[in-house]
């Protein structure tokens, strides 16, 4: 008889995501909102927002072998994380829907359509397309005005926490995939990837000049910009260093956002 016994790097692999991009624009809108407006529910989104991280892999190896009409050892496992994991973010959120102030739903509802374009991309095996990228990004920023709202502070702000987030996404998905393409040696369209670069440094600025997003979240992005023009004129780079130096500005694009709330720059 065969061995159905799992490898543990399978384990592994269904339990623990391995993106670096997807760890960062998970962990940027939770930091973000705590350090903005720290409380229980809001600790308890950004519960709802990792496990759901966690979960995405294993759903999305689960509803493609089941979409093909195969159950192999690999697909009850997935299911059981899918479902562990999607457990503890309803969990999450039921923390956040009793300690928190309610307004917390509005941007989740708002971001569902979102979310529900990621996971159908998912699920058809094109996760990976701009669109199916981009759909995740913005449903994951939702989380940093969630928090904000949850814990009491200012909705005009909170909104503007997702705008910045929402653009530094844009820039750095469109960079990213441009990298990728250099090192396979694909054509890559540089003006268009710089004028997206422009274009979320100038939604930013006026979110700025209206009052809508803080100026440090502005600087922050202009720096990620300045950046991804300078790398786009140097030869291409692994996806490894696409990865970490995009976490670095992610982190640096939610401190700096954080801090310019916090301090009304």
């Amino acid at each position: 008889m065969a061995s159905t016994r799992i490898p543990t790097a399978t384990v592994k692999s269904l339990a623990i995501p391995n993106e670096h991009g997807g760890w960062g624009f998970t962990l940027e809108p939770v930091i973000l909102g705590l350090l903005v407006s720290p409380s229980l529910a809001g600790w308890g989104l950004g519960l709802m927002a990792l496990a759901s991280f966690f979960a995405r892999h294993p759903t999305k190896l689960a509803l493609s072998d089941l979409r093909r009409g195969h159950v192999y050892p690999r697909t009850r496992l997935a299911g059981f994380f899918a479902l562990l994991y999607g457990g503890l973010a309803v969990l999450g959120l039921a923390v956040a829907w009793v300690y928190g102030d309610r307004t917390f739903l509005q941007p989740l509802l708002v971001a569902l359509p979102f979310a529900a374009l990621q996971i159908l991309f998912d699920a058809l095996g094109k996760g990976r397309t701009l669109l199916g990228e981009l759909s995740g990004a913005l449903a994951m920023g939702s989380v940093a005005t969630a928090i904000i709202l949850a814990g009491g502070g200012d909705a005009r702000l909170a909104w503007g926490a997702w705008l910045v987030l929402a653009m530094r996404g844009l820039v750095a998905i469109r960079y990213a995939r441009a990298q990728v393409r250099r090192a396979h040696g694909k054509p890559v369209s540089k003006i268009s990837t710089f004028a997206t670069a422009v274009l979320g440094v100038f939604v930013l600025f006026l979110g700025a000049v209206w009052s809508v997003s803080p100026w440090l979240g502005m600087w922050a992005v202009l720096a990620l910009s300045v950046y991804v023009v300078y790398m786009l004129e140097q030869p291409p780079v692994t996806a490894r260093h696409v990865g970490w130096s995009q976490m670095f500005f992610g982190w640096l694009v939610a401190i700096m956002t954080a801090v310019g709330i916090r301090m009304g720059w």
